[in-house]
């Protein structure tokens, strides 16, 4: 364990929140955007989108729910208010942009049974139906996949658990720009508001639920 890890450790931070009985699989906002080469919003590496492609994969043959975000505004962002003026790239999911950048990839895309969820802001529970979807069907623990790790990612699983959802982040099937603030991220999410899990302890989970 590092110095860091230590030092959190000794104050309390990082209990462990264990696996409930109902789980969902929440996939975040993997659309073009972040995975077309020259888009300016582009990741750089598609390892992420693979890695949720098969939690979604287990997540369905297993009877799971899967639950897909998408990012859409009004053609002059005016339902996206503030976060719309300061984050310009947003402007690709106005309605009527080019290029298609707010499609889902084909690789998550949702499929008859899933539930899809329109998002204006970083959360996929802010001003959304998420929260009844969640509790309509009884679900305790929230599987997160997908981008940005240090955005939509983090604000979700903030709102999680302040809802009474536990929230699993996938570390493989999360991505962001740059490493740094994924790799911080993943750090704080473990210390205070989520379980960073491996793909491969969550597909173990998914297939027992």
């Amino acid at each position: 364990m590092s110095e860091l890890s230590e030092d959190y450790a000794d104050a309390g931070f990082g209990r462990p929140l264990d696996w409930g009985t109902s789980p969902a699989v929440l996939v975040i906002d993997m659309v073009r955007a972040y995975f077309q080469p020259g888009a300016e919003l582009y990741l750089g590496s598609r390892a992420c989108l693979d890695s949720a492609a098969r939690i979604v994969t287990t997540a369905r043959g297993a009877g799971v729910p899967v639950i897909v975000t998408r990012v859409a505004y009004a053609a002059d962002g005016a339902d996206g208010g503030l976060f719309y003026r300061k984050v310009g790239a947003l402007r690709h999911f106005a309605a009527g942009a080019p290029g298609g950048l707010g499609e889902v990839m084909p690789e998550v895309a949702p499929q008859p049974g899933d539930v899809v969820v329109t998002k204006q802001y970083a959360s996929a529970f802010f001003g959304t139906s998420l929260a009844a979807t969640l509790a309509s069907r009884r679900i305790d623990t929230l599987v997160l996949c997908g981008v940005s790790t240090s955005g939509c990612v983090r604000a979700t699983a903030v709102d999680a658990i302040s809802s009474g959802y536990v929230p699993i982040v996938v570390r493989e099937a999360v991505g962001d720009r740059d490493p740094r603030p994924h790799e911080a991220n993943l750090f704080d999410l473990a210390a205070k508001y989520a379980e960073v899990w491996s793909e491969a302890d969550v597909v173990r989970h998914l297939t027992r639920a």
